[in-house]
């Protein structure tokens, strides 16, 4: 087991909780909820060690360049491929838009 921590620039606060995915499917789960203005905040459990590369190469293409609300991202991995982790995190953004 691997933890890895992100963080990138963001507006305001965002609004609402959800959870998507389910760890426990072989997949893997995500939680997102309200974080601190400025900061998007990001952790990653993941049962796939030293994958700490490729996460980091999906978070900057997904986070930078575009402008998203503060939330806390927290990951729960179970070797999920780079398209699944996008599919539920803009599954989890949804969840939450206004």
């Amino acid at each position: 087991m691997e933890t890895l921590t992100f963080q990138f620039a963001a507006a305001e606060p965002g609004r609402g909780r959800t959870v998507v995915g389910c760890v426990s499917s072989g997949d893997l789960e995500v939680l997102i909820e309200p974080g601190t203005a400025g900061s998007l905040q990001i952790q990653v459990v993941t049962s796939v060690n030293g994958s700490g590369a490729r996460w980091a190469q999906l978070f900057q293409r997904l986070f930078e360049g575009r402008q998203w609300p503060a939330v806390n991202i927290d990951i729960h991995d179970f070797g999920a491929t780079p398209g699944v982790v996008r599919l539920r995190l803009e599954q989890g953004f949804e969840e939450i838009a206004p």
